[in-house]
Parts: C-alpha cells; sequence; structure tokens
C-alpha cells in the first residue's frame, strides 16, 4: 500500500480551521488531532482518501474546497518544486510535473494534451460521492492554479489560463469560480481541463540550471520510490500510525478502532506476526528520536516531550536501551 507526506492532509485541516469549519470531530473518528499529527511522517494513500470524504461531508460552504487550494505553498512540495523552476521551459516544467504528480497532493492523474494553438493540463479526477467529488476535484483545481501561478509570480513569467474546464455541473456559485480563476470557467465537462496558449509554454525559465535539475531529480526519483515502500502487516500499518504522532502517543486500544478492529483482535494479530503493540510504539519512538537527533539541533529535554516522555531521564534510559549509548553520544557520532 503506497504511502506519502502528511503535509497535505495538515494544510487542508488547517485550512478548515481558518474558514471557520471543525475537521476535528473527523480526525477524531479516525484517531487522531491536528495537534498531534507530524509533518514528518507519511500516511496511507487510502486512509487520507477516507478521512477526506468524510471531511467532504461535514463543510457548510459549498466554496470551500476551492478557498482551499489558497492553503498549499511552493515550500512544502520540497525538491519537486526546484525540479520544476530549473526546467529549461514551462513545457518542459509541465512535461516534468505529469511525471513526477505523485510527489504532489493529487489524488487525481494528471496528463498533457497538445493542440494547434491551445494545450491542456488535464485532470482526471477520482471517482467520488457527488459531494466529496466537488469536494476534491475543487480543491486540486485550485491548489494546482496555485502551484503555477506561485511559481510564475517568483519567476516573474505570466502563463495564465485561458479557460478551465470542471467536470460537474455548473453549481449556483460559478461567478465565484470565473472570479477566482481570473478566467472563463465552463462546467459539465468529463474531466478539469487548463487550457494554456502554446506560445506561452515555450516560454524559457529564468532559473534554468541542467546541473541542479539532474540533482533534484535524483531526490525525486528516490521519494517516487519511498512511496512505494509495501506496509502490508499489520505491524507495519501500525507503525505508520503511530509515526503520525508527535508529543502523545495513542494507546492500543487507539489504534485498534483507528484500524478498525478490536483491542483484543489487535494484539491477537500482532502477536501473531511475532511483534506486540509495547515493542512496536518503542520502535516508533527509536525511528523518531534517531532522526530528531540525527536532522535537528532539538535539545535532548525537547526530543524527549516530543516521543511523549515527561521526563528527559526516561527517555536517556530507554535509548540506552535501544542503541546501546546515550542520546548525546549518538548524536556526537
Amino acid at each position: 500500500m503506497s504511502t506519502r507526506s502528511i503535509l497535505g492532509l495538515i494544510y487542508m485541516v488547517q485550512g478548515l480551521k481558518q474558514m471557520g469549519e471543525d475537521p476535528e470531530p473527523v480526525l477524531a473518528r479516525h484517531g487522531l488531532t491536528l495537534a498531534q499529527l507530524d509533518p514528518s511522517t507519511r500516511i496511507e494513500r487510502s486512509r487520507e482518501m477516507r478521512i477526506y470524504a468524510d471531511l467532504a461531508e461535514t463543510v457548510k460552504d459549498p466554496l470551500v474546497g476551492l478557498k482551499l487550494g489558497g492553503f498549499y505553498g511552493l515550500a512544502g512540495y520540497g525538491p519537486l518544486i526546484m525540479l520544476l523552476m530549473t526546467c529549461a521551459t514551462a513545457y518542459e516544467a509541465f512535461q516534468i510535473g505529469i511525471r513526477y504528480q505523485g510527489l504532489t497532493y493529487l489524488f487525481g492523474t494528471l496528463r498533457f494534451e497538445p493542440g494547434d494553438k491551445l494545450s491542456a493540463l488535464v485532470l482526471t479526477p477520482m471517482p467520488m460521492t457527488p459531494r466529496a467529488f466537488r469536494f476534491r476535484v475543487d480543491g486540486e483545481v485550485s491548489g494546482t492554479y496555485k502551484l503555477v501561478r506561485d511559481m510564475q509570480l517568483t519567476l516573474g513569467v505570466d502563463i495564465h489560463a485561458e479557460r478551465i474546464d470542471m467536470p460537474y455541473p455548473r453549481p449556483p456559485e460559478a461567478a465565484d469560480y470565473e472570479a477566482y480563476f481570473g478566467c472563463p470557467v465552463r462546467f459539465g465537462e468529463t474531466e478539469a481541463r487548463f487550457w494554456l496558449r502554446n506560445e506561452h509554454l515555450q516560454l524559457r525559465l529564468p532559473s534554468a540550471d541542467p546541473n541542479a535539475h539532474a540533482m533534484y531529480r535524483s531526490m525525486c526519483d528516490q521519494q517516487l520510490v519511498a512511496q512505494q515502500t509495501s506496509t502490508e502487516t499489520l505491524a507495519d500499518r501500525v507503525l505508520t500510525h503511530l509515526g503520525l504522532f508527535s508529543g502523545s502517543y495513542p494507546s492500543a486500544d487507539d489504534v485498534a478502532r483507528a484500524l478498525g478492529l478490536s483491542e483484543r483482535t489487535l494484539r491477537r494479530a500482532l502477536s501473531y506476526e511475532g511483534h506486540s503493540f509495547r515493542d512496536l510504539l518503542a520502535e516508533a519512538r527509536y525511528v523518531k528520536a534517531q532522526h530528531l537527533l540525527r536532522h535537528t539541533t532539538l535539545p535532548v529535554e525537547a526530543i524527549a516531550q516530543q516521543l511523549g516522555y515527561a521526563e528527559s531521564a526516561a527517555f536517556i534510559h530507554a535509548f540506552q536501551r535501544w542503541a546501546g549509548m546515550t542520546p548525546s553520544a549518538f548524536r556526537g557520532r
């Protein structure tokens, strides 16, 4: 089962809260809270999709999906944004974006349709219930629009859509879509399309850099491989869930309910695989501790808090048991 960065979910939930919606009850049903989500972790793609579908049923503003695109910043795309910005032309950037679309926050799929004067960036959305479909399509179209606009503002080029097509019937709020995108919007199409002038696609990007481009391509290739990491065993699913948290960790009963199991079934199935919940919790903490010690300058006391320890002494003792050395010695190495 594929996984991806949890940043997309965090951006969306933060955006919903800023717009006056309350996503916390839905997160709670999935055993999560926004305050505990760790931005450095990954989430199963199918689980994230279920959360989106549940959230769509609770939102009150019909334009909330459209507005969510504004909460996705360039920095959240990591090496992908640098890969796009080091392309030679806008056309190459679109082609690269399609190739590495797995590193975006999309659930639909992108392709490019060339034409004589206008060409189209096409988004084929994932099938969902009608309410969730519009919510998700609006978010993906506006998020893609925001990415392109942010890039061109950064680079000082102009690549705007001549028209945008949306794959659902014309809503009462249609005029708001044209005001948001700054171009005509046609509804009732089978797919979402950004229609672009061919001459705009030939614009050369001022940040083109073949050497840097090769470096960022390698980084993006590694990320694509990481997304396909198998999480088929129950122990892997439990570790993935525990990896989402920071500050405090859920109990075995909380994890079981989040995975649709009873605590007894969870413990029995883990035992059959040769694991215990206690050992998996320790493993999740150890993995996060290593990451924080290697890649941050946080003091040991702060790392202990992120791992759910009330006192740093308890963390130090546990880390010595895991690694055979103190956190300070590990960081020094």
